[in-house]
C-alpha cells in the first residue's frame, strides 16, 4: 500500500489533510517531561578493562557511534496539542479512532482535553502497556507504564475487528482447562510488553521508538485492509511499518529531521512510498532496492 512520509510542522500538514479521509490515528505526542530525549547508538567490545559488565560478568568497552535527541519541555503543553487534536477529529473518517500514547505525569489533563474535542461519551478505553526494562527507583514505585487513550470519531459506530485480535497466555492456565489454554486469551485494556531493546534487531536508534507488536496489535484492531493509518509525531516511524505490513496506507508526520532520516532509512525498501519536505521536494520509492 502507498504511504508518506513528511517532514514539516504537523499542524500545517493537517490542515492540509481532507476532512473524514484517515479511519485510525495513533499518536505519541511528547511527554512534557522537561528533559531532552536522547538516545545513543553504542558499539561494544570484549575487552578486560572494559567500562561495563555484561552477561556471566564478562567485560566490554563501549564507543559513542552518534546521538538523536529532542527537547520535551512545553510552556504550553495543552495549548499545542489541542489544535493538532481538533484536526484530528475534522480528519477521522465517521467510524474512526483516536489512539493517544501518553505517560502518567500528563494523562489526566489529555484526557480532559479530549474529552472536550470528542466527548466523553466517546471515549473508549484506558489501555495500560506496561512493561518491566530499565532503572528502578528505591525511593517510589518505578514508573514501569504508558497511557493510550482511545477514542471513537462516533461511538455508535468504529471499527474494532476483535476476531482478529491476537492472542496473549493465559496468567492461570490450569484454571481454564487445556482447550482454552492452548488457544490463548485476547488482550484486556492492560497489555504487558517489553519495550525496544536497545541492543535488539529492531531498534533503529531514535529516542522513545514504540514496539511494533503494540502498533500492529492498534492497527489490527481499528482499521481495515486498505484504509489509511495516520501518526502526525510519528518519530522512528513505527505505525507506518505496521500499516505497511498489514495492508493499510499511511501518512506519517514529524518536524524532527534526524526522524525523517531514520524512516527513510526504515521505510525506504517499501514499495510506493513517498518522503517530502512540507512545501518543498519530494522523492519517490517505487521498487524494493
Amino acid at each position: 500500500m502507498p504511504g508518506r512520509v513528511i517532514l514539516g510542522d504537523n499542524l500545517e500538514v493537517l490542515r492540509t489533510l481532507p476532512s473524514a479521509s484517515v479511519s485510525l490515528i495513533y499518536i505519541d505526542p511528547p511527554f512534557n517531561t522537561g528533559k531532552a530525549q536522547t538516545r545513543r547508538s553504542l558499539k561494544t567490545t570484549k575487552s578486560t578493562d572494559g567500562d561495563r559488565t555484561g552477561f556471566s560478568g564478562a567485560r566490554y568497552r563501549t564507543e559513542i557511534l552518534g546521538e538523536r535527541s529532542y527537547a520535551d519541555q512545553f510552556d504550553d503543553y495543552l495549548g499545542f496539542l489541542r489544535p493538532r487534536l481538533e484536526e484530528a477529529h475534522r480528519i477521522l473518517t465517521a467510524d474512526g479512532s483516536l489512539y493517544f500514547h501518553i505517560d502518567y505525569r500528563e494523562a489526566h489533563y489529555c484526557k480532559i482535553l479530549l474529552d472536550h474535542i470528542f466527548g466523553r461519551e466517546c471515549f473508549l478505553n484506558e489501555i495500560i502497556w506496561a512493561y518491566d526494562y530499565g532503572g528502578r527507583s528505591k525511593t517510589k514505585w518505578p514508573a514501569k507504564h504508558d497511557t493510550i487513550l482511545w477514542y471513537a470519531k462516533d461511538p455508535a459506530q468504529y471499527i474494532f475487528n476483535y476476531r482478529d485480535l491476537d492472542r496473549i497466555p493465559y496468567m492461570a492456565p490450569g484454571l481454564v482447562g487445556p482447550e482454552k489454554s492452548a488457544r490463548g486469551k485476547t488482550p484486556t485494556d492492560t497489555w504487558w510488553h517489553t519495550i525496544v531493546s536497545p541492543t535488539g534487531k529492531e531498534k533503529t536508534g531514535y529516542p522513545t521508538q514504540k514496539p511494533l507488536a503494540i502498533l500492529r496489535r492498534i492497527v489490527t484492531a481499528s482499521s481495515r485492509p486498505g484504509d489509511t493509518v495516520l501518526d502526525f509525531f510519528a518519530g522512528s516511524g513505527t505505525t507506518g511499518e505496521a500499516a505497511s505490513t498489514l495492508g493499510r496506507s499511511f501518512i506519517l508526520i514529524d518536524a524532527n529531521k534526524q526522524a525523517f532520516k531514520v524512516m527513510e532509512k526504515r521505510l525506504g525498501k517499501i514499495p510506493d512510498v513517498t518522503f517530502e519536505r512540507s512545501g518543498g521536494d519530494r522523492k519517490k520509492h517505487t521498487e524494493r532496492s
